[in-house]
């Protein structure tokens, strides 16, 4: 009797274990075949899982606050610069200081820079910087978009931009690690170029779906606007999507090993070489495909040109 008690508390244990993990989702299942599936949609490793069921966890706050309260009810038309500021780090702050309250099991026992969240808040920085810093000039000159609402910026670029584009960003790369993740279970027995294939397939088809969907999301908003919105959906959507080619397949590679975890630094110099891929293929649109529209020689274009991105001018 004495082997079966044991196993009977390793089985509650491990149960207790996932629903901690899943947060509250309620998903679990005393069958053993209910546990394996649940690890076809996660990582792995135990500091990964948390972070990334975390990450979805928050997501519907700073989404409810932007899209379901700031936007609908027209809240900003009363917003100076200072509220946009403060409705940028209220949606994204709170991603970074929940988790050293809410520890994780997995992270108990690593320090604050080896944990998963922190590495992949990291990498989502530099690359949301990267985009906001250099690649909106491309939305300017190529895809005709402006921004008009008031706001501080940073070589000509909202603040506010920065903020909320780095929670979006989260959300975005969570969600294609869970579903590239179960993809891979799925063909896992296929022949490896028909993988890649699927897997390629898969990604452009998500990247897309994400672009459009974020742009046809704040179609509401009135102070970011495009010289051709028809256009901006269509095609500005391919354009926008250049990102995630380059950034899902890359990010889901983050500690998704259980035993090759990774440190800032190689954090961080994978996110700097993925921005510059994504760089060199959005200039490489700009220089042999060229504008979606006709660009106005409005205002934003002439201070596009004048701020820093000289290989534009």
């Amino acid at each position: 009797m004495a082997p079966y008690v044991r196993r009977k508390s390793k089985l509650a244990v491990n149960g207790n274990e996932v629903a901690d993990d899943m947060a509250g989702l309620k998903f679990q299942s005393k069958l053993s075949g209910s546990s394996k599936l649940q690890n076809l949609w996660l990582a792995p490793d135990p500091s990964k899982r948390w972070g990334e069921i975390f990450f979805l966890v928050y997501t519907p706050f700073w989404l409810t606050l932007c899209l379901g309260i700031v936007v609908p009810y027209r809240l900003y038309e009363k917003f100076t610069e200072l509220e946009y500021l403060v409705l940028g780090l209220v949606s994204v702050l709170p991603s970074f200081l929940l988790p050293f309250i809410l520890v994780g099991k997995g992270d108990v026992s690593k320090h604050w820079y080896d944990r998963y969240w922190a590495k992949a808040q990291l990498w989502i920085m530099i690359f949301s910087y990267v985009g906001n810093y250099f690649w909106t000039h491309y939305f300017f000159t190529v895809l005709g978009a402006s921004y008009t609402f008031p706001s501080w910026r940073m070589n000509n670029v909202p603040h506010t931009t920065f903020l909320v584009a780095h929670a979006c960003f989260l959300f975005y790369h969570i969600t294609s690690n869970i579903t590239l993740r179960r993809l891979r279970h799925a063909i896992s027995e296929l022949p490896s170029f028909i993988q890649f294939v699927v897997q390629a397939f898969w990604i452009f088809a998500l990247s897309y779906f994400i672009a459009f969907l974020e742009t046809f999301a704040i179609a509401n908003f009135p102070y970011y606007d495009f010289v051709d919105r028809a256009a901006m959906y269509k095609v500005g959507s391919l354009f926008y999507a250049i990102y995630f080619f380059v950034s899902f397949p890359m990010f889901i590679r983050l500690d998704e090993k259980p035993n090759d975890p990774w440190n800032l630094s190689r954090t961080s110099i994978d996110a700097l070489g993925a921005a510059m891929l994504v760089t060199i293929m959005l200039d490489l649109w700009r220089l042999f495909l060229g504008p979606i529209v006709e660009i106005p020689k409005s205002i934003p274009y002439k201070e596009c040109l004048a701020y820093g991105l000289p290989w534009m001018s």
